[in-house]
């Protein structure tokens, strides 16, 4: 073809058909920055987050069937338990703590001449069941042991405490089991147990609870809490017995022969036997491949209690209970508790590399002076060791400030965040870490989660993450908490998996959480987003009041515009409280006295709204509030949308010690602090209260001194991506977040890096309610294979979806 024909055959092709539309504008555009390295990815960047909250042990994770199997339950540790709490008895049956116990950590047993039947719990026909029992009797005498219609014999000998054991076929799949032990003649009982004989790695644990925590590919396990490590831990041992004075977790007490261990009340008003202790947990934490990382208690509790240890003595016990500790998990089996460790059935060292001191701390100051002599010991004998500090409950206000200068100060290794918020704080902090210190101590999110359970919450954390994994180089470790729930026993939500007697289940953030666990990378690829975020709103909406276990009088409540317009007014005096409803259906409220009083000092959050909806976005709330009873302070909600979407000012929070801004986004029991601070209500005492909105920006006024003033200002971004490298499979894995209900048509451009046009992709998507339950888990992974992929191009990602593309590189 002539050179002339031919450009003008290239320039016809160049044209535009007739009638062809353009190519539609990318609503983001996603650009790597091939020229600049990213962070390394630790290899612990994820894990999890073992507490024994909502009976996730005893009746959970670990795999005993049999509750109070040594007849230790007491009415010291709940009212409503008994010695023979979980069993039923015929014939004559009494629990005894005397000189004939079998211990004296096992202090509880049953004088028996009939027969006990435990509470019910599940099995599957044809499975074996391996059954024990501690029985001491004057005379010779036999035990009759059935599990559905299989019985067994066990003869007890004459004189000692012995353990005798059996195996047991179950003859029906149920979650209705009992085991039943009949006694001939007199005789004395302690710890009958029931294991299944399935367990995973046959080392005690449930198998199906066990296997999904595994399936997370976790890089560690954080172990054992939580509140209840620091809750109780100003009490130490009874000389004589070595036993607890008071209920405390002490991890020398969950070692050695089960039948020594103690059973302590539960910081979360249960009881837990600690037959999984700190063995299981380094022998858990072996089998499932991740690192493990203990805490332990500095003896300054958290978790709404204020109270630091005066006894020397006790403080330096508990640091040399830490040395030890890691002289149990890495020492040699010369060594006193590396012996214990290699007789329990493991000789060789766990390994131990970190440690955390504390947890959740609200006395700053206190708490810290005690971790620096936690440091100061663990580093001498051990200057290997990891040892983590941490910053408190929330994600911002003055322990947090106090405690990060402190670490900062003292140059910790890394430093524990804690934070559980609503989505809308996770879409709108996604740059959180951008702008961390990177030569200070590292972060470990030890504990976070959006405050529910639906697939929107999980959009809303899988978002958050691209950030944390694109400040790999701060955030070393992440895990989501808490991690196990047992639907019939729940003290905390949203949770990781839920189960029952016999199933569980992964919730939309156990998938999200699967999702990136498994697909992490070793190393960030740089790179950057451009598109539409959400632009801030002015607060407006109605004003109102409430309580929270407390009595309070309000009276003049006004509303005005900045140039002095009253938008609303009621000082009461009529008599009654025309057009203010209840938003949540809790309290007493009356008009009494010409003011407006909730009188329920048992009621929490009794919101009331008042009936005019503040349009303005500037204005001024004047009020008075007198506390006339119980244990908090005044909650003043402003900017009322509907009974979950709005904000209030807390004062005398948290047993009357801290005040607050809490902000509720599309659920009453999701909300997250703007703001907090030191506060306490005084009983009796009247307050002027203002509250000064500015578009955004609002300022807190207590008896004409400024409170505190925040700026809900943040944008909020449904749109979040991150791009890493797996070096070990050469591929690059694109991670994108779209939390809109919206498909979002992206170009990826990764600036000249060769990869090849298939690569395989795993999305996650779904109505943003949905929620994974027993009966149904309509949100999984969907993995196909994509074409048309290479140095630039575009798709367009879901609705309300989570996308990752592992696309090799050439």
């Amino acid at each position: 073809m002539p050179r002339l024909l031919a450009g003008a055959v290239a320039a016809l092709a160049a044209l535009p058909l007739a009638g062809a539309q353009p190519a539609p504008t990318p609503d983001y555009t996603i650009t790597v920055d091939s020229g600049t390295t990213g962070a390394a990815i630790s290899d612990s960047l994820y894990g999890v987050f073992f507490e024994d909250i909502n009976w996730a042990a005893d009746g959970g994770l670990y795999a005993e069937l049999v509750r109070n199997r040594s007849f230790e339950f007491s009415p010291a540790d709940n009212a409503s338990y008994n010695g023979l709490t979980g069993w039923t008895v015929t014939g004559t049956a009494t629990t005894r703590d005397d000189a004939s116990r079998i211990n004296e950590r096992n202090r509880t047993y049953l004088d028996i001449n009939g027969s006990v039947v435990s509470s019910p719990f599940a099995t599957v026909a044809g499975d074996f069941y391996d059954f024990s029992v501690w029985a001491r009797a004057d005379a010779a005498t036999t035990l009759t042991v059935t599990l559905g219609s299989t019985r067994h014999i066990v003869n007890v000998r004459s004189g000692e405490w012995r353990k005798y054991s059996a195996t047991l076929r179950a003859t029906a799949t149920t979650d209705a089991a009992t085991l039943k032990v009949e006694t001939a003649g007199p005789a004395k009982l302690d710890m009958v147990s029931l294991f299944p004989r399935k367990t995973f790695k046959n080392h005690g644990l449930r198998a199906d609870l066990a296997s999904k925590i595994a399936a997370l590919r976790p890089g560690f396990l954080r172990f054992p809490g939580g509140c209840l490590v620091n809750t109780g831990s100003m009490y130490g041992y009874d000389a004589a017995s070595g036993y607890p004075r008071a209920r405390s977790y002490q991890w020398k007490d969950t070692v050695g022969p089960v039948e020594t261990r103690a059973t302590n009340a539960n910081f979360w008003g249960y009881n837990q036997s600690y037959g999984l202790g700190y063995y299981e947990y380094f022998q858990f934490a072996e089998d499932i491949g991740a690192a493990p990382l203990p805490v332990v208690p500095a003896l300054v509790t958290g978790c709404g209690q204020n109270r630091a240890t005066d006894d020397p003595a006790l403080l330096q016990r508990h640091i040399q209970d830490t040395l030890d500790l890691i002289e149990f998990a890495n020492g040699p089996v010369t060594s006193t508790w590396g012996k214990l460790r290699a007789q329990m059935g493991h000789p060789k060292p766990f390994g131990l590399t970190m440690i955390a001191v504390g947890n959740e701390e609200n006395l700053p100051d206190a708490y810290f002076a005690n971790y620096l002599k936690f440091r100061e010991a663990i580093k001498a004998a051990y200057p290997t060791i990891t040892v983590i500090g941490n910053s408190g409950p929330d994600d911002q206000g003055a322990t947090f400030d106090r405690l990060w200068e402190l670490n900062r100060s003292a140059g910790s290794d890394m430093v524990d965040e804690h934070y559980y918020n609503s989505p809308s704080w996770f879409l709108q902090n996604n740059a959180r870490y951008d702008s961390y210190d990177r030569n200070g101590p590292k972060v470990f999110l030890g504990e976070y989660a959006s405050q529910d359970a639906k697939f929107a919450n999980s959009l809303a954390e899988a978002a958050y993450m691209t950030g944390l994994e694109r400040n790999a180089d701060v955030v070393r470790m992440a895990s989501y908490a808490p991690l196990l729930a047992n639907i019939d026993h729940v003290q905390w939500r949203p949770d990781l998996i839920w189960f029952d007697a016999d199933e569980s289940w992964g919730t939309t953030s156990y998938q999200t959480q699967k999702l990136f666990m498994n697909n992490v990378g070793d190393r960030v690829v740089p790179s950057s987003v451009a598109g539409a975020v959400v632009q801030p709103k002015p607060i407006t909406g109605r004003v109102g009041l409430s309580t929270w276990a407390t009595a309070a009088r309000y009276d003049d409540v006004k509303v005005t515009g900045t140039d002095g317009t009253v938008l609303y007014s009621d000082d009461f005096a009529d008599g009654n409280a025309d057009g203010w409803t209840s938003l949540s259906n809790r309290g007493t409220w009356s008009v009494q006295d010409g003011a407006y009083v909730q009188s329920d000092t048992a009621a929490t959050n009794t919101m009331v709204a008042a009936a005019t909806d503040i349009t303005a976005t500037d204005y001024d709330i004047t009020l008075k509030a007198t506390k006339t009873g119980g244990a908090e302070g005044f909650l003043i909600p402003f900017g009322i949308k509907d009974s979950d979407n709005w904000y209030w000012w807390n004062l005398g929070g948290w047993n009357n010690t801290q005040g607050a801004i809490e902000k509720a986004s599309g659920s009453a029991d999701a909300k997250e602090q703007l703001l907090t601070r030191p506060d306490t209500v005084v009983t009796g005492q009247t307050y002027n209260l203002t509250i000064q909105v500015r578009g955004t920006k609002v300022t807190l006024i207590r008896d004409g001194e400024v409170w505190g003033t925040f700026d809900d200002n943040k944008v909020t971004e449904p749109f979040a991506q991150v791009i890493t490298k797996d070096l070990r499979s050469r591929e690059l894995i694109v991670k994108v977040v779209n939390a809109q209900d919206k498909a979002a048509l992206t170009k990826v451009d990764l600036d000249g890096l060769r990869v090849a046009s298939t690569g395989r992709m795993t999305v996650l998507t779904g109505d943003p309610g949905e929620q994974n339950t027993r009966s149904a888990e309509p949100i999984q992974p969907v993995t196909s294979t994509v074409r048309g992929l290479g140095s630039t191009f575009t798709r367009s990602f879901p609705a309300n979806s989570i996308t990752f593309l592992r696309i090799p590189l050439r």
